[in-house]
């Protein structure tokens, strides 16, 4: 799979970043002195958490260097390291007063065993705060599965992009058994973008990586020209020519 890149990334820093702040604000009432930010990215979401968690020793894990270069560059007083959490999960410390993720265990597989993991890495009253997109079913993602599995291009992709999600009652009884307190709640975001290209680059950022790691770069941009054709036919452009991009995302929270 591509490497991630920071830089394409924060092109929508922003429209990114607005869950985590959200995700923030529907935790219970904890007093954090330690808190873990599982896939941290370029630093945007422990961002948010030193702004409010001002003392607390902030950790953030990622699988990816670059994005933690980026991070370390913006937060020199947070401690990042380097994990897949999908493996590693048991290396990390543990007795975390607030466990974060925003936008991140979409990528990782299992999530019936990722979950009581990442709750056990809490002390007793601790907090775990989740944000995972719940887009599969939007457009966007239809258009990209159909081009990929297409008679053109389905031999190029030896592994496709997989999606780990679970519903949101699989989530409930899942964290009920290791944790109380479980909250659950969606909110769906209408991102306002100026044009076609800008959607698309929104995924260059995310869910293309794995399609174009596997092709050469001309490849991809015919790839991505298949895709664009499709994405004009599926967005239509409102009456101030901007697109709106519907974005459903699940929030859950648990205190073990």
């Amino acid at each position: 799979m591509a490497g991630w890149d920071s830089a394409q990334y924060l092109k929508f820093a922003a429209e990114r970043t607005r869950p985590a702040r959200e995700l923030l604000a529907g935790i219970p009432p904890v007093e954090v002195r330690r808190a873990l930010d599982v896939g941290c990215g370029p630093g945007n979401s422990t961002a948010v958490l030193r702004a409010r968690y001002g003392e607390a020793q902030l950790t953030g894990v990622d699988s990816s260097e670059e994005m933690l270069r980026t991070a370390r560059a913006a937060l020199p007083d947070c401690d990042f390291l380097r994990c897949d959490v999908g493996r590693e999960l048991s290396e990390l410390p543990g007795e975390f007063d607030l466990v974060f993720s925003n936008a991140c265990i979409q990528w990782v597989p299992d999530h019936r065993s990722l979950l009581p993991g990442l709750v056990g890495l809490l002390r007793t009253g601790g907090v775990l705060a989740v944000q995972v997109p719940v887009n599969w079913e939007e457009p966007v993602h239809r258009i990209i599965g159909e081009v990929a599995g297409s008679a053109r291009w389905r031999e190029k992709f030896q592994n496709p992009r997989s999606f780990y999600t679970l519903t949101e009652g699989e989530y409930f009884d899942l964290l009920s058994d290791c944790a109380r307190e479980v909250d659950l709640w969606r909110t769906t975001y209408f991102h306002r973008l100026r044009s076609h290209g800008e959607l698309l680059e929104w995924y260059r950022g995310t869910g293309l990586r794995p399609y174009l790691a596997a092709l050469s770069p001309e490849e991809g941009a015919a790839f991505e020209r298949e895709i664009y054709a499709e994405l004009v036919r599926a967005y239509p452009r409102q009456r101030n020519g901007e697109i709106l991009f519907r974005f459903p995302r699940l929030f859950f929270t648990a205190v073990r």
